[in-house]
């Protein structure tokens, strides 16, 4: 059996670490050369998904960075507390550096017998003779225009900054995000000295990011702040999972806001059950082919069409507490904050995603 994947992001390099695991070949094919990564990019990955991922994928526990707490704010109700998330001084997500997991994968990838890395020179043409299965994660070939391009989007107006922070040294286990009258700010740790901070700025203006970064920390004696990388932001959601044997897959499938950072942990999901359903046909000497596409899709697209929806409707709620000067919103949330219970169902939203 033989797969393809196209694009060379993060994506791509773990879903092709997953099955060559499985003694699977992969072809993967790249643009002009190997995608240089972002080093202020850092990802949050869940409990449940970060435990996958060491198990069936690649064992990363030694980059990441345990958070054992989740804070946050409202600056419409004066910096004060909003929701308080952990669970007995137990791992509630962990951080790494995009870039860290990238080149981690990308050194099993080169020294696997069943994986080779091929220039794509020109536009991408599938022949059907050749691959049992191809997976495009590739946003911007000729194939994602032709069969891909319906989507449900949304355009939030709003550019996200990333930089990375240096600080004196702490324990620095404990995450926070401070939801502005700008934007939301996360300050996401990823080692006892340094800190990554996303910032998710409304519409497109000029301000001093440097000062708002020292403005709204709350813990940090800040040595140095690294240059920003940018990005806008918006949302979509693919109509179509697949086209013949051609299956998309990560972003393409569903792109979110970042303030809940559960972009990549979507897609590791994803792989959960991709992974589930070609073993299932291995199991019982069946080939891979269009069966796949279609059983993937039935089984993930409503959940992640609904999660994706549940991340946006807390993006305009936030949204909609900093404007309301009657505070009402925020004093709710507080309230549903301090509920067992509550917390509990949102902690768990957030490690597992949608079960139903």
């Amino acid at each position: 059996m033989k797969v393809c994947i196209l694009g060379d992001g993060l994506t791509s390099l773990s879903l092709a670490k997953t099955l060559v695991n499985l003694g699977i070949y992969v072809d993967i094919f790249y643009n002009k050369k190997i995608n240089k990564q972002n080093n202020s990019r850092t990802i949050g990955i869940t409990k449940s998904n970060a435990e996958f991922f060491n198990k069936n994928i690649l064992n990363f526990k030694k980059i990441l960075w345990d958070i054992k707490k989740i804070e946050i704010y409202s600056e419409n109700l004066k910096q004060n507390k909003i929701l308080n998330f952990e669970n007995n001084d137990q791992i509630i997500f962990s951080t790494f550096k995009n870039d860290d997991l990238y080149n981690h994968l990308y050194k099993y990838l080169t020294k696997s017998k069943f994986l080779k890395f091929k220039k794509n020179k020109r536009d991408f043409r599938i022949k059907d003779q050749e691959y049992n299965l191809v997976i495009n994660c590739d946003n911007n070939n000729l194939i994602t225009k032709k069969f891909f391009y319906k989507k449900i989007s949304k355009n939030y107006n709003s550019i996200a900054y990333t930089a990375i922070i240096k600080h004196k040294k702490i324990e620095n286990n404990s995450a926070m995000q401070n939801f502005t009258n700008l934007g939301p700010i996360a300050f996401l740790p990823i080692s006892k000295e340094e800190t990554s901070v996303v910032f998710s700025v409304n519409g497109k203006r000029n301000i001093d990011l440097k000062a708002l970064i020292k403005k709204y920390n709350k813990r940090y004696q800040i040595k140095k702040i690294s240059e920003f990388s940018k990005f806008e932001l918006s949302s979509s959601s693919l109509r179509n999972y697949y086209y013949k044997n051609i299956l998309a897959f990560g972003d393409m499938l569903h792109k979110l806001h970042p303030l809940a950072g559960q972009g990549f942990n979507m897609t590791v999901r994803d792989i959960k059950v991709l992974l589930k359903i070609i073993k299932n046909r291995m199991d019982h000497g069946l080939e891979l082919n269009s069966s796949v596409c279609l059983e993937f899709e039935k089984d993930v697209k409503h959940k992640n069409f609904i999660f994706s929806n549940g991340i946006d409707f807390i993006y305009e709620f936030f949204n909609l507490e900093r404007k309301d000067k009657t505070k009402t919103l925020g004093n709710i949330v507080q309230y549903l904050g301090k509920n067992k219970f509550t917390n509990q169902v949102f902690t768990k939203f957030a490690d597992y995603g949608l079960k139903i």
